[in-house]
């Protein structure tokens, strides 16, 4: 299968890169960056020492010499690049955050014609994480308070982190709620006591933590935590490896991780 990696710049596109050099069913064919990019006309494998033949460029319309696109960008950039996706059929594997409504309905839009995973964290281990947390929710549905908190290197541009907002959504929807009707996205000053039945959020930025969620299940005399600390980044990549792979049969269709861990 023949792999594009946007952000080859970067310490993501970086771990995608060698990844895919590393897997046998997959092929390196596009290595994207921004246009301001000084890694521009540089051989994307130079970083290891193993040249690939492969130049790092800023042209979509090498997007027509790939089955798929791992994408871990902005929400701008993601959403640019998808469309040159729809238009050489290039299928999209999106691990970028921090959409608003409208980017996630073109996302979902795209996914009439293209076929899509788009998961807030691609990791195995977090993908199994919510459906423990699925579980605990239909246990834990009364006397019981819910936070949810979050830890990333303080170049993280969005918060709460999407992992974070999937954790929330997750519990809400189980309890047959919408996350924004009960969230409590920040406390500062004279809250008053806390409202039963509500989420509430967490956030750090700091150094280089790569990624932490914890959350807490708080009743009377008893907390239950469920935990997910990232160690390494390449636990997104090879969850990213997989997804891709997953694609191969598809046409078109919007998916998540669930969908790729279950088959």
């Amino acid at each position: 299968m023949r792999i594009a990696i946007s952000g080859a710049s970067g310490r993501m596109g970086r771990m995608l890169i060698e990844a895919v050099l590393e897997h046998p069913e997959l092929e390196l064919t596009v290595a994207l960056d921004h246009s301001g990019s000084e890694q521009l006309g540089t051989d994307a494998g130079a970083f290891l020492g193993k040249p690939t033949g492969v130049v790092i460029t800023d042209d979509l319309s090498a997007l027509q010499n790939s089955d798929c696109l791992i994408d871990f960008t902005r929400p701008e950039g993601t959403l640019k690049h998808l469309q040159a996706c729809g238009q050489y059929k290039t299928k999209a594997v999106i691990g970028t955050t921090g959409f608003d409504a409208a980017g996630i309905q073109a996302i979902e839009e795209a996914a009439k014609e293209n076929a899509i995973v788009f998961a807030p964290n691609m990791s195995i281990g977090v993908n199994a994480t919510l459906r423990l947390l699925e579980l605990a929710a239909q246990l834990l549905n009364t006397g019981y308070d819910v936070e949810v908190y979050e830890a990333h290197h303080k170049h993280k541009v969005d918060a709460p982190s999407g992992t974070a907002l999937k954790m929330g959504e997750v519990i809400a929807e189980t309890w047959g709620k919408k996350l924004d009707d009960i969230a409590d996205w920040a406390r500062h000053g004279h809250t008053g006591a806390r409202k039963d039945g509500q989420i509430g959020f967490s956030v750090v930025r700091g150094g280089d933590i790569i990624g932490d969620h914890t959350v807490m299940f708080c009743g009377t005399g008893e907390r239950i935590e469920i935990t997910h600390k990232s160690s390494s980044r390449a636990t997104y990549a090879q969850g990213s490896l997989k997804a891709a792979l997953f694609l191969q049969k598809h046409k078109t269709g919007l998916f998540n991780m669930q969908d790729v861990i279950q088959g």
